[in-house]
């Protein structure tokens, strides 16, 4: 079975960090995502979607960093969905993106680094179907992030 998420999209508001107990860190932080597509008419319409995305440990603390509103980023990790009680004793659903692999898509003067996955922070060379690679150093500017 598969539970695999991939957003590229903007970040909607700076991560928002906690340390919970052992000092572990978590970031929190909204992506939009656009569709386009044309109506009925012919004519152009945008349609945006919100994601959650929650990221943990290291991973948490280098998106705090380096990620900022309005950011473009490719986001890789899994479906979760949640239940909490809120404090009015309603009970409450999240729907949230657990992320392990981060990449900031800015341009290069404007991040610290190409990317950052859950066990580093370099950036891993993607390889496409056909077997070119088409991200290999954080120096190399593609108009694809992969």
């Amino acid at each position: 079975m598969v539970n695999k998420v991939i957003l590229i999209g903007n970040l909607g508001r700076d991560p928002e960090m906690r340390y919970l107990e052992g000092n572990v860190a978590v970031a929190k932080f909204s992506v939009a995502t656009n569709e386009n597509y044309k109506d009925k008419a012919g004519e152009w319409q945008t349609n945006t979607e919100w994601h959650d995305v929650v990221a943990w440990r290291g991973l948490a603390e280098r998106a705090e960093k380096q990620l900022h509103k309005g950011s473009q980023v490719y986001v890789e990790g899994k479906l979760t969905h949640r239940k909490y009680q809120d404090k009015d004793g309603n009970d409450r659903y999240v729907t949230e993106v657990v992320a392990n692999v981060l990449r900031s898509l800015d341009r290069r003067d404007s991040r610290t680094e190409g990317g950052f996955d859950s066990a580093s922070a370099d950036v891993s060379s993607a390889t496409s179907a056909s077997g070119a690679s088409s991200v290999s150093s954080v120096g190399e500017e593609d108009d694809l992030p992969f």
